[in-house]
């Protein structure tokens, strides 16, 4: 759909990505509009493509695709755009007086004859160059937008853009498209590619080398490197480009002259790095040694007392390892505590916590996610927030954690001792902001299970801090009594020392709470999954599928790989045996009573829940959220989603692309949750 119309007001613009609120006026209505708007401001004359929605709490609104930006269509909206501070030089009072001069002709003296401007009073001439300078780039910039969309960038890139290369943009990106692979994550390289051969680029040109080198760093960082070894990298870029390996050496030896990529040797191996990665782990490095070297003020002078103390308090003795843990963590700025499941860490961190209130020191609990964070708060009896939460780093453009890190600063943070569990999770970037945000003299604690996946982002954090022998380390490799009644627990260290399962002879006093099961054939594997998440699993425990149950799998692709699973699963669990309303997005079929999971972070859809009887109102909803569908209105072309934390939302049906089943989950995404 198309209107046309006069933005009238602004009720909230991202700064960032220009995500903007506005009153629209059309020559019918006053509406409100909501899209991303860069280069927009009041009195612009907006033709924008979109639809109606109906927001829950805002009532209509028209929700912006694209938009074009047209000349004023009268001279009372000229005036308002000239007067409202778009044009450098030009207040309410000169935009009467132009208008009132020139009239219809305005348009064309701004743009052709300038100088006529100066027999306004109050312009000079080089005043009315300068007026037609900034009209004209107002006018220009917009035009950003639509070339993006030929690339398939969407228009909040477009900011970046001009803030980059000014009212030359467009001839710097037709120059050279490749310009684009370093101003947005997640392109398609190939259709800028594409763009660039058929403006005349040649296969081995340097621009189309040097970009393909970066673009093949930054892909490694989606799987979690912050760099790549030489050979790797060099086959990558031979088999995307499809060039000689002699143009990948020169345009290596050109990148790092140019300080944008590092190479580093490492025994026999050269490692390459883009460079705000290899400064990023400078920074870790620095910030930590530093942090480590400051003076211990937050030290507890008594603490083998405190530590009697606190044992008796919570009628738990602590064993020497967790005992000398403590100590650790009195000793020193900077320490770690690491071990598998049911070691005790979570015991030392409760221990932690009494001791170091008891002498009036401010804790701090964090996690890297909202589960992760949660089950802190409960085991705990103290509040933990997620790191981004603490750090306040909320609605920011993404693009910030992996290319202009070094320029942000999160909130400082207010505490004596700073405990950070799950660290494993915690990426490369993430704890550099940490470390911004801690004072000097605060203790830093970081307790994790190295032998856990890795972090999602790039950097393997927790385990390389242990690997370089530089900071005071406790390994807890005790399992605990009522730890050892968990077979799973008891498999996994098992698994991590390189042994085979309990046998059932060895795990005859331990809880039946893990089953192996052994298949020849996906096929057979499949039907045994089924199986299990369809009652089996009733005698142990009268398991339910939607409540207490999640299937894994380490894959998406193939026949056990999450997409073939959640269909199968939903087939069988979920299928629509009374014509009841679904939806098709993305080749999946939702249907009410369907668990989903939101696959990115989204700051700005709204939501309720209900609290004792009282309405909770909020936005936002987060990457690895977990949730069932509650309603399909095709009516209103909205999805209505309660997530597991009770929060209910609703989703447009063009926003389905944020959400997938969770049937079946990969395991990085469990980490998620």
């Amino acid at each position: 759909m198309e209107i046309t119309g006069e933005i009238q007001n602004i009720i909230y613009k991202n700064e960032i990505n220009s995500y903007t609120i506005a009153d629209f006026e059309t020559e019918e209505e006053l509406i409100t509009v909501v899209g991303y708007l860069p280069f927009i401001n009041l009195g612009d004359t907006l033709k924008l493509i979109g639809k109606y929605v109906e927001h829950k709490d805002y009532g209509r609104q028209f929700k912006i695709e694209t938009f074009e930006k047209i000349m004023p269509q009268t001279l009372d909206s000229l005036e308002r755009y000239l007067s409202n501070g778009n044009i450098k030089g030009v207040g309410e009072v000169l935009a009467k007086r132009i208008i009132k001069k020139f009239g219809e002709d305005t348009i064309y003296i701004l743009k052709n004859e300038p100088i006529k401007l100066s027999k306004i009073k109050g312009i000079s001439e080089s005043k009315a160059q300068e007026i037609s300078q900034s009209f004209i780039e107002s006018w220009e910039v917009w035009q950003i937008v639509g070339l993006l969309e030929k690339f398939g960038i969407g228009a909040e890139y477009a900011k970046k853009v001009f803030d980059l290369y000014g009212a030359k943009s467009i001839e710097e990106i037709e120059n050279n498209p490749y310009i684009l692979i370093d101003l947005t994550r997640g392109v398609d390289f190939k259709q800028i590619d594409k763009m660039a051969l058929d403006l005349g680029i040649s296969y081995d040109n340097q621009k189309r080398i040097i970009s393909g080198i970066k673009y093949g760093l930054i892909r490694s960082t989606y799987n979690g490197h912050a760099c790549v070894q030489r050979d790797n990298l060099i086959e990558f870029v031979i088999n995307l480009l499809d060039v000689m390996y002699e143009n990948i050496e020169d345009g290596l030896i050109y990148l790092n002259a140019k300080n944008e990529i590092k190479i580093e040797k490492r025994e026999n191996e050269e490692y390459i790095y883009l460079y705000s990665f290899y400064q990023t782990e400078e920074e870790i490095a620095f910030r930590i040694k530093n942090l480590q070297n400051a003076k211990n003020i937050k030290r507890i002078s008594n603490l083998t007392s405190e530590l009697k103390k606190a044992e008796k308090s919570s009628n738990i003795k602590l064993s020497e390892k967790q005992k000398e843990a403590i100590e650790i963590i009195n000793e020193n700025n900077v320490s770690i505590i690491t071990g598998g499941p049911g070691t005790g860490k979570t015991t030392i961190i409760k221990n932690i916590i009494d001791i170091y209130e008891q002498k009036g020191k401010k804790v701090v609990l964090a996690a890297p996610t909202g589960r992760a964070a949660k089950r802190m708060t409960e085991t705990t009896g103290k509040e933990a927030s997620t790191l981004h939460r603490l750090l306040e780093i909320g609605k920011i453009d993404e693009d910030i954690f992996y290319k202009e890190n070094n320029n942000y600063e999160g909130a400082p943070i207010d505490g004596d001792i700073m405990i950070v569990d799950e660290a494993s999770m915690v990426d490369m970037f993430l704890i550099n902001y940490l470390l911004k945000c801690i004072y000097q003299g605060t203790k830093l604690v970081l307790v994790g299970d190295v032998d856990q996946l890795s972090s999602v982002g790039p950097g393997n954090i927790l385990k390389d801090l242990i690997n370089s022998d530089q900071i005071a380390t406790i390994h807890l490799d005790k399992v605990f009594r009522q730890a050892a009644k968990s077979k799973i627990i008891l498999n996994a260290h098992r698994v991590n020392k390189g042994e085979n399962f309990l046998t059932k002879e060895e795990g005859e006093n331990a809880e039946e709470d893990f089953f192996f099961i052994k298949e020849s054939s996906q096929e057979r594997a499949l039907s045994e999954v089924v199986s299990l998440c369809t009652g089996r699993l009733k005698k142990y425990g009268n398991y339910d599928f939607f409540k207490n149950i999640q299937v894994l799998s380490p894959t998406k692709k193939g026949l056990l790989g999450t997409k073939e699973l959640n269909k199968t699963l939903q087939e069988s669990l979920n299928p629509n045996i009374n014509q009841q309303p679904e939806k098709a997005s993305m080749g999946a079929v939702f249907r009410n009573g369907d668990r989903v999971m939101q696959i990115k972070n989204n700051y700005d859809i709204y939501w309720e829940k209900q609290i004792l009887g009282q309405i909770e109102k909020g936005s936002g909803v987060f990457n690895g959220e977990i949730g069932t569908i509650q309603e399909i209105d095709e009516r209103e072309k909205r999805i209505k989603i309660k997530f597991d934390d009770e929060k209910i939302a609703s989703y447009e049906f063009s926003e389905l692309d944020q959400i997938e089943h969770s049937y079946c989950i990969t395991i990085h995404k469990a980490q998620r949750k």
